[in-house]
C-alpha cells in the first residue's frame, strides 16, 4: 500500500508519529519518502540520529507548525498520504491556555485540510480522541471540531479524488503524559494520587493505534470516523498493577475530566455501523451509497440508542492482564 508512495506525518516526533515511522519503514521498505513534520527541532535532531540519511535515504525532517498553512503547503508537494497527529492534548494545559489549544487543534486542522486540497494528496487520516465524543473540556471540544472539519472536507473536494477520514480511540498505554508512566514514576514515593476510585478509561496499545491508522489509510471511503473495539480499565486496577504495595490517596477529578470516557454517543448511533473488529461512524450525507458500503464491508447497523463508553464496556482489563501488558510494553 505505501511502497513507492510519499507519506507526511504531522506531529511526527510524538509517540504515535515515531511508532508509525518504525512500522512504515519495517513493513514498507520501498516507501518513496517519509516526511516528519513537527515544530520541535530537538526531537527532530534526536530522531534523525536514529534514522540517518545514509541508511534511511527516504526520511525527511521538516520543521514546521500546523498553524502555518504556507509551510504545510510547501511540505506537502509530492506527498500522497497524510497522517495528522499534531495537537495540544493535555487537558489541564488546554483549560488554562484555551486560545493556544484552539489555534493548534482547530486552526491547524483547517490548515491541513486546505493545504491537502491545494496539493496532490490522495488520502488523509486525522487522529481523534475519545474526549471528542460529548466533550466537557476544551481539548475534547477542539478535537470534535477537528473531526467535523476533516469529515466535512469530503464535501468540498469537487473532482479531486482526495479522501479524508478520522480515527478515534482512547488512552494509548504508556504514551507521554499518560497515567501508567506517571504511576511508575510516583511509586517510589510510596503514595499514588488517585483522581477517583470509580474512574474508567479505554485502553489501547501503541501498536494497535498504529494498526488502526493503517487500516483507515487502506480502507477509507471518505468521511468515516473509525472506532476500535478495545478494553477498558478501572483506575484502581491500574494502580494495583503498577504499585500493589503503595498507599492510594484520592485527590479528586482535575478540571475538564470525566469519570468515564465515551467514543460513540447515542446520537452517533444513527450513523454507526459494526464492521466486526471496529465501528465506523459515517457522515450523515456521505458521497458514496450506504448500501454499497454495507455490502462491501458486511457492515451491520447498530441499534438506535447504542453508545460505546468505558463504563459499560463488555471488555475490561484486570490487574493481572494490566500487569502483563505493562511488563511487555513499558520499561520501568
Amino acid at each position: 500500500m505505501l511502497n513507492h508512495k510519499s507519506i507526511l506525518i504531522t506531529g511526527g516526533t510524538g509517540t504515535l508519529g515515531q511508532a508509525l515511522t518504525k512500522h512504515i519503514l519495517k513493513n514498507y521498505p520501498d516507501v518513496k519518502r517519509l516526511v516528519i513534520f513537527s515544530r520541535d527541532e530537538q526531537k527532530q535532531f534526536n530522531m534523525a540520529q536514529e534514522y540517518p540519511y545514509e541508511k534511511y535515504p527516504q526520511m525527511r525532517f521538516f520543521i514546521g507548525n500546523v498553524r502555518d498553512k504556507d509551510r504545510l503547503v510547501r511540505a506537502l508537494y509530492g506527498v500522497d498520504y497524510v497522517i495528522h497527529t499534531a495537537a495540544m492534548k493535555h487537558v489541564p494545559i488546554a483549560e488554562y491556555n484555551p486560545d493556544e489549544c484552539i489555534k493548534t487543534n482547530v486552526g491547524g486542522a483547517q490548515n491541513v485540510v486546505s493545504a491537502c486540497l491545494k496539493t496532490n494528496v490522495s488520502k488523509v487520516v486525522a487522529l481523534s480522541t475519545d474526549k471528542a465524543c460529548a466533550p466537557i473540556n476544551l481539548y475534547g471540544a477542539t478535537k470534535l471540531t477537528s473531526d467535523k472539519l476533516f469529515v466535512a472536507a469530503n464535501n468540498i473536494t469537487g473532482r479531486n479524488p482526495i479522501k479524508f477520514s478520522v480515527v478515534r480511540y482512547g488512552n494509548v498505554m504508556g504514551s507521554k503524559g499518560s497515567v501508567i508512566p506517571f504511576f511508575i514514576k510516583k511509586r517510589s514515593e510510596g503514595v499514588l494520587p488517585i483522581t477517583d476510585p470509580k474512574m474508567t478509561r479505554f485502553n489501547i496499545s501503541l501498536q494497535a493505534g498504529v494498526d488502526l491508522v493503517m487500516k483507515a489509510l487502506e480502507s477509507s471511503w471518505g468521511g468515516e470516523i473509525f472506532v476500535p473495539k478495545i478494553p477498558s480499565y478501572n483506575i484502581m486496577d491500574v494502580a494495583k498493577a503498577v504499585a500493589p504495595d503503595c498507599e492510594y490517596k484520592t485527590v479528586g477529578i482535575r478540571a475538564g475530566e470525566k469519570m468515564h470516557e465515551e467514543m460513540i454517543s447515542m446520537s452517533d448511533s444513527h450513523y454507526t455501523y459494526d464492521l466486526g473488529d471496529i465501528y465506523t461512524i459515517l457522515p450523515s450525507q456521505p458521497k458514496f451509497k450506504i448500501e454499497d458500503y454495507i455490502d462491501h464491508f458486511k457492515a451491520k447497523k447498530v441499534k438506535v440508542g447504542f453508545s460505546y463508553n468505558s463504563q459499560d464496556n463488555e471488555d475490561f482489563e484486570t490487574v493481572e492482564t494490566l500487569r502483563e501488558l505493562i511488563n511487555k510494553n513499558i520499561s520501568a
